[in-house]
């Protein structure tokens, strides 16, 4: 692969609630507070605090602070290289798939 997977980026975007907060983010404009996804999302403003801390480590959002709360904004070129990085892992376990059945099919007809 070409571009290198990253693995705390992939952590990041593993945990289903974080992939939820990425949708409200993306779907209220980009932007939201952890008050704002809380209110939409199964789990306290504490936790969504913490989840906001994970994506904004690894570049998925930004934090600013907006009167009282800070306003976390989705890294559109982040969130690109996201799904570049995915595309591109799929694509390689298509090609292995391909190969794996071209070896089988191989082998089938030399047993056949």
């Amino acid at each position: 692969m070409s571009t290198a997977v990253d693995d705390a980026l992939w952590s990041a975007i593993g945990d289903p609630i974080r992939r939820r907060m990425l949708d409200l983010l993306l779907s209220d404009d980009g932007a939201g507070t952890a008050t704002s996804l809380a209110e939409r999302l199964p789990v306290t403003r504490q936790a969504v605090a913490k989840h906001l801390v994970v994506l904004d480590r690894v570049g998925l959002v930004h934090g600013a602070t907006a009167g009282r709360e800070r306003q976390f904004r989705v890294d559109e070129a982040r969130l690109a290289r996201a799904a570049a990085q995915l595309a591109e892992v799929g694509g390689a376990w298509d090609r292995r798939l391909a190969r794996i059945t071209r070896l089988a099919e191989s082998r089938e007809r030399a047993d056949g």
